[in-house]
């Protein structure tokens, strides 16, 4: 990141300090390194003066540089401008969330990443709210946080969700009146355990990078458990075929969206695939029913064709996580001589159940009968965990090649 953006000042907390000069000796760049948790950013700002010049900017000028997750490989760098930053405050922070001076923020999503960058910086600040930052956002953490400082929202990642409704006991939680999801689908058995154990539906929001933040949504009464919502103020959406041609309700298709925000890649060839005749195509599938709302069906690469029928990974993954068994599980192709691929399914057990061949039987038949039995997944591995970018993404991709070793 540091080469490729051309970073020469860095500020860094002072016992990561180390791991940082390592990673500038290898790329010859960041001049020089502040670090703070010690003093020595303390002390220069104690030396300046708490008056400054506003610097003269537009608001095309380019704000700030942030890098995709890597949830499909090597991280591009997107560029944002000053009023990208403005739009996510009032589209997500003031229309969505309502942010108020009484609110205060906390979360897992790191500040590095523009889920975070929102959450826990510019929709606070922006309504005059404040922020509790937890360090190392465990689900204890997380939790302990919230009945500490009284914390009125909560933004982390579906996977995190499923993992705090099991912790929730003996903490208490009762200021909370928003949660937020975002980074990747929300599950509708995720949506229905989180409000069973606390009463409140959690806000499901589609965005990305390239867009700066969440660009689908809904709130309150207007959420539909299992679909991510419709299009902010200022945004436009639709659905389009392979040739880039807009489909008719129900069908299924490429998610394609212009607003406010939009991709601008740095230097990168993949900007003409993100971003045809005016629409970001941001590689999700979705189709719209007939009140508007949009509902997900896969990552484009996730979709796994088996015998000749088309089967949405993130489908058989609900219904997986409905079994009491399943704590946390990600479903991919993997390639067969036969069929071309089948399905199959990385399972991380809950405490109390055992992965092995008799659970892998009860999970394929369970499958069978909750939705079609074609999309059963034919090859069930128990793992002790799953792997996930920073920002808590699943990285399917990992698992793709593991599948196709």
């Amino acid at each position: 990141m540091a080469e490729r953006a051309q970073i020469d000042h860095a500020i860094c907390e002072a016992r990561l300090v180390a791991e940082l000069h390592e990673a500038a000796r290898a790329t010859g760049r960041l001049s020089r390194i502040a670090t703070y948790g010690e003093g020595t950013l303390e002390r220069l700002m104690a030396q300046r003066t708490d008056e400054f010049k506003n610097v003269a900017t537009s608001s095309e000028d380019v704000s700030l540089l942030a890098f995709t997750s890597g949830t499909t490989g090597n991280p591009k760098a997107t560029m944002h401008f000053h009023r990208d930053v403005l739009v996510m405050r009032d589209v997500v922070g003031r229309h969505l969330l309502e942010t108020s001076p009484d609110d205060i923020y906390t979360g897992s999503p790191p500040l590095g990443f523009t889920f975070g960058l929102g959450a826990l910086l510019v929709f606070p600040l922006g309504g005059r709210g404040a922020v509790a930052l937890v360090e190392q956002p465990t689900p204890d953490n997380l939790l302990a946080a919230i009945a500490r400082f009284r914390a009125t929202a909560l933004f982390t990642a579906p996977t995190a969700y499923r993992a705090l409704v099991s912790q929730i006991g003996g903490h208490d939680i009762s200021s909370l009146r928003r949660c937020i999801s975002a980074g990747e689908a929300l599950p509708k058995a995720t949506s229905d355990a989180w409000h069973g154990a606390t009463g409140m539906r959690i806000i499901d929001g589609i965005g990305a990078t390239e867009m700066i933040h969440i660009f689908i949504s809904a709130k309150g009464d207007d959420i539909r458990p299992g679909a991510t919502g419709k299009p902010l103020p200022g945004y436009q959406a639709c659905v389009l075929d392979d040739q880039g041609r807009p489909l008719s309700r129900p069908n299924a298709g490429r998610l394609a969206v212009k607003g406010p925000s939009g991709c601008r890649y740095l230097d990168d060839p993949r900007q003409l695939e993100y971003v045809q005749n005016g629409w970001n195509v941001t590689g999700d599938r979705y189709y719209i029913d007939e009140d508007g709302y949009f509902w997900f069906q896969a990552r484009a690469d996730d979709m796994i064709i088996s015998g000749g029928y088309n089967i949405a990974g993130p489908e058989v993954e609900a219904s997986l996580l409905q079994h009491p068994a399943v704590r946390e599980c990600a479903v991919v192709g993997a390639r067969d001589e036969q069929r071309g691929q089948i399905v199959k399914a990385y399972v991380v057990v809950n405490a109390g159940h055992h992965g092995g061949a008799e659970l892998a039987r009860e999970l394929q038949e369970y499958v069978k009968r909750t939705i079609a039995p074609y999309k059963y997944p034919r090859a069930v591995e128990f793992v002790p965990e799953l792997p996930k970018t920073p920002t808590g993404k699943l990285q399917r991709y990992v698992l793709r090649q593991r599948a196709s070793a």
